[in-house]
């Protein structure tokens, strides 16, 4: 498991890792460790790009509200990022939309719902069935979407 947050969840990461400790999973922590002020897509990349990486991996991802790091996860090709609030989202996030990638509002939520959360997503697996076909639909669209250009925008009334 691929775990990384930024300086404002180094504390709702521990306690995700302590909620990981009675499952039998390897942690790879990319950071950050300190509530010095970081910037968290450095970080959404690390663990999304090592999701992505690894066939069946899967990661968790926290910062303040959850917000910065679930839009930068979800650029990188491959991931169904997950902010999640309640563990009702957990369990679905997992069982219908197959997230290998979750995200958590560090600032947001307590520590005894951050654990619940976390036990419901690792201990929930893909439905597959209809919901493969669903899946498939998505990464039709992020292999066929347009990549924005680089550089200067082409538009002159800018």
């Amino acid at each position: 498991m691929f775990i990384g947050c930024d300086h404002a969840a180094v504390a709702a990461k521990q306690v995700v890792v302590d909620a990981l400790a009675s499952h039998d999973v390897d942690i790879i922590d990319v950071g950050t460790n300190s509530d010095q002020s970081v910037d968290y897509p450095d970080f959404a990349r690390k663990v999304a790009e090592s999701v992505a990486a690894h066939p069946g991996a899967r990661g968790i991802l926290l910062c303040g509200t959850g917000i910065g790091m679930s839009i930068a996860a979800n650029k990188v090709a491959g991931i169904r990022a997950a902010l999640v609030g309640d563990v009702t989202g957990a369990k679905m996030s997992r069982l219908h939309n197959d997230a290998n990638v979750l995200v958590l509002g560090g600032g947001v939520l307590g520590p005894r719902l951050i654990s619940d959360i976390v036990e419901s997503w690792i201990s929930t697996d893909f439905e597959g069935g209809r919901h493969q076909r669903r899946i498939d639909k998505i990464t039709a669209i992020e292999k066929s979407s347009v990549q924005p250009a680089t550089g200067a925008r082409e538009d002159s009334n800018s």
